[in-house]
């Protein structure tokens, strides 16, 4: 009883899959087999103590368990093995539980069979006699008929020959009912039928007659074909049935294909004519003047109107329709009937030639080719108007129109190229798309150029204006940037302004320029996609061709104002000089990498090609604003040399009085230097000077009056004078600085002006190398080299260089001066101060 509870509890506690694969591998070892179902090993198998194999022995395995064994692993070895025998107990006992209804059921399941079996036995000996039956009334029916199966095949036989012959006396008649009705197909069916046999019994006079009959019916079929087919004025179906009606009478398939090509042509060219009509010009189209153009199409910076392209905003006066009604009726018209024209010609002459009674005469070879020349050959007149029609297309600003037409017309084209593989039409007209985007960016160039130069117009115009002041006054015509003339308070107040104006009206532009020739990569048209167009346009077209260019045409436009003088440059007021540097430098340092980066963003630039780098545009730019600031240094400086050379020349040095004041050619040299001064500070930092020193506007009193300058005049009273002199100034020029007269200046107030005063100064200095002097000659030179120390030294980087030119200016006029007596220089500075 023990036992069975404690099997009850293994079997509860061992429930489940697990259990169930342990109780099958535990039959697996009862019947000498593995886990994989073989019988175990034979040594295995016959071990007496193997307690699983089927010669284990207990009283060997007991013996052998007493020897190795001590007293508690016995006891342990007889729990494990009452805990086995449980479990053995326990799921016997469970497979019987289990089986007991599978057991039940196969029992039920063969007492069923039986009873069905012996109801299917039945069935099956009733079949076999109803089969017997059958058979039996078959033989006794065929024994029956066969003597007049014979007859009946016989007269079947002569039934049918009969009907035949019928048809064919009756074929003349029917082929003339046939042309009556015009019912041209159901005639040549019913020769091509009977004209097989009639060849064959041409020899019997019957068959002779009708055959002629036939032939002379079917001759006058086929002329009325030919006629038909020559008139052309039936439909298209009409016209490809008629074709097909001619083949079947041999008719030379060539010929018809010249007939049929020839016939579609008169059709396709009066389409041709249609769309060339469009394209003249109107009788008298009156062409609207540009400059009134562009002053109705331009507005103020920063208007709504801006976001379009304002200048060259010449409508096309030379076409009735737009572009798109003149793709739309080139589509419509001749591209759909060249689509059905090719369809009819190569179901006529190509796939309905490849079968039945065609194929064997080479026919769609040759008709193949006369299509491909046909196409091509209406298709470059097509091209060549609607090339003409493209170029009409001036205006830029809207490209909606000329984008959608593009895309209408490379899509309709594709069906042509399902329709004739191999054929040239496909890629001439991609070739028109490409050449239609690119001159429209060659437009776009051309008009940012104007654009471009109509506003250094309109800033040299503001420029000239007696408003503009360089200190913060209004400044008149700024606004004008875009072309179109606004009212003073509109106007850029500073010449900073007037810059920030301009270089961002050009940036506005650009940036239109780019939303508008955006449309060509748009993801509805069909050709932006294309691998051939997307990445030529966008890397090869718009970067390089547009964006590139108006870069490089800026800074080539710009230094062509640093000309010589005599040239268009000479005269450039020296302003515009300045602005155009500063633009050209920050177009360095920013403009032209956000321009490209834009550029790249928006058309998902692949630089698959070779494209300018942004350094070397850079580098361009900043060559141009090198230029031009070194050119207003020298302009600007020839400006103040012209004023100080005059001076010089027109005085008569031997003969003038004492000095008594300041000459007012320095006052202006003073005042037009502070103004420039001004003007530069506007537009450039201010720079690094070197250390003054606390005397600065003193120190010529004590270069001029020193000993060096006392023993330099002395001297040139005694014998040797000028040879002493002459070897005191060599001497002090060999240790002192070498000045660079016409030196590049760096992009700052104070170098530029140190430069504007090297060659004003210089120019002085040798204008004075030219003059003889008097005493009171050297005396005003002496004031005057002196004012110039008073206010001079405070606009260069090192105010030594100032100190030195004045110097050598004073040093030269005493070298030639008849009576070098200079004057004290407590009077010089009570002139200066009072002056």
């Amino acid at each position: 009883m023990d036992g069975e509870t404690d099997g009850l509890v293994v079997g509860s506690e061992d429930s489940g899959p697990d259990r169930r694969r342990r109780v099958h591998g535990m039959l697996k070892l009862y019947y000498g087999l593995n886990e994989e179902g073989q019988v175990l090993d034979q040594q295995e198998s016959l071990d007496p103590c193997y307690i699983n194999g089927p010669h284990f022995d207990p009283e060997l395995y007991l013996n052998k368990l007493r020897r190795e064994c001590s007293l508690a692993e016995l006891m342990d070895q007889e729990t494990c093995m009452v805990k086995q025998i449980r479990s053995l107990d326990s799921d016997m006992q469970t497979l019987v539980y289990e089986n007991y209804n599978k057991f039940i059921s196969a029992t039920d399941t063969i007492r069923k069979m039986k009873n069905d079996f012996k109801k299917m036995e039945d069935e099956m000996d009733r079949l076999s006699a109803n089969m017997a039956t059958i058979t039996d009334f078959s033989a006794r029916i065929s024994g029956t008929l066969q003597d007049q199966h014979t007859q009946i095949t016989k007269l079947s036989g002569v039934h049918t020959l009969l009907r035949k012959l019928q048809f064919l006396f009756e074929l003349p008649a029917r082929l003339n009912k046939c042309l009556e009705l015009q019912a041209y197909a159901q005639a040549v069916n019913s020769h091509r039928r009977a004209r097989c046999v009639l060849q064959q019994y041409s020899h019997l006079p019957s068959f002779k007659g009708i055959q002629d009959d036939c032939h002379a019916i079917m001759d006058k079929l086929a002329q009325e074909l030919r006629q038909k087919f020559r008139d052309g004025g039936s439909s298209a179906k009409d016209l490809s049935e008629c074709v097909e009606l001619l083949l079947q009478l041999d008719e030379p398939a060539e010929e018809l294909c010249d007939k049929f090509l020839s016939h579609a042509r008169s059709r396709l060219e009066s389409d041709l004519q249609g769309l060339e009509a469009e394209i003249r010009p109107y009788p008298s189209a009156p062409m609207k003047d540009a400059s009134a153009t562009r002053s109705s199409s331009t507005a103020a910076a920063g208007s709504p109107t801006e976001n379009a392209p304002k200048m060259s905003t010449l409508l096309s006066p030379t076409s009735n329709t737009d572009i798109l009604e003149f793709i739309d009726r080139g589509c419509n018209e001749f591209v759909s009937s060249l689509c059905l024209v090719i369809t009819s010609y190569q179901e006529l002459f190509i796939t309905h030639a490849q079968t039945g009674e065609l194929a064997t005469k080479n026919i769609p070879q040759m008709a193949n080719g006369k299509l491909h020349a046909f196409v091509d050959d209406l298709a470059a007149r097509y091209f060549s108007l609607v090339d003409r029609r493209i170029q009409e297309e001036k205006g830029v600003s809207d490209n909606s129109l000329l984008v959608r037409a593009l895309d209408r017309f490379h899509r309709r084209l594709q069906a042509v190229a399902k329709l004739l593989p191999g054929s040239d039409v496909p890629n001439k007209g991609t070739e028109i798309v490409m050449r239609a985007a690119t001159e429209r960016v060659k437009q776009y160039l051309s008009a940012l150029q104007s654009f471009y130069m109509d506003s250094l117009t309109d800033v040299r115009q503001a420029l000239a204006t007696p408003r503009l002041s360089m200190t913060g006054v209004s400044v008149a015509g700024g606004g004008a940037l875009l072309g179109g003339a606004v009212c003073g308070r509109d106007a850029p107040n500073s010449l900073p302004e007037l810059l920030s104006s301009l270089s961002a009206s050009i940036l506005n532009q650009i940036k239109s320029v780019l939303a508008s020739v955006h449309l060509f990569t748009a993801k509805d048209i069909t050709f932006s996609n294309k691998p051939y167009f997307k990445g030529e346009f966008c890397s090869r077209g718009v970067r390089e061709s547009l964006v590139v260019s108006f870069i490089k045409f800026v800074c080539q436009s710009s230094r062509q104002f640093c000309e010589s003088a005599g040239d268009k440059g000479g005269s450039t007021p020296p302003a515009l000089l300045l602005l155009l540097s500063r633009l050209c430098l920050d177009y360095e340092t920013s403009t032209i990498s956000y321009i490209l980066t834009l550029t790249d963003e928006q058309f998902l630039v692949q630089h698959h090609s070779p494209v300018t780098p942004v350094t070397t545009l850079c580098a361009e730019a900043r060559e141009a604003a090198q230029k031009l600031l070194n050119h207003y240094v020298k302009v600007q400086g020839l400006i103040i040399s012209q004023m100080l050379r005059k001076s010089v020349e027109t005085r008569d040095w031997v003969n003038t009085i004492e000095p008594r004041n300041v000459r007012a050619v320095m006052k202006r040299v003073v005042e037009d230097t502070t103004s420039i001064d001004v003007q530069v500070g506007l537009l450039y930092e201010e720079g690094v000077r070197k250390a003054h020193s606390s005397d600065s506007s003193k120190r010529t009193f004590s270069v001029y009056s020193s000993s060096r300058q006392q023993a330099r005049y002395a001297a040139s009273y005694t014998p040797s004078a000028p040879m002493d002199t002459s070897l005191l100034s060599n001497i002090h020029k060999l240790f002192s600085e070498r000045i660079d007269i016409f030196s590049s200046v760096e992009f700052n107030k104070v170098s530029v002006m140190t430069g504007i005063i090297k060659i004003s100064l210089k120019t002085f200095l040798e204008c004075v190398r030219l003059r003889t002097f008097g005493r009171y000659g050297l005396q005003q030179i002496q004031v005057d080299c002196h004012y110039l120390q008073m206010y001079l030294w405070r606009f260069v980087s090192d105010e030594n260089l100032v100190h030195f030119l004045l110097d050598e200016i004073v040093g030269s006029s005493a070298h030639r001066c008849l009576d070098p007596a200079p004057m004290e220089q407590s009077v010089i500075e009570v002139i200066c101060e009072r002056g």
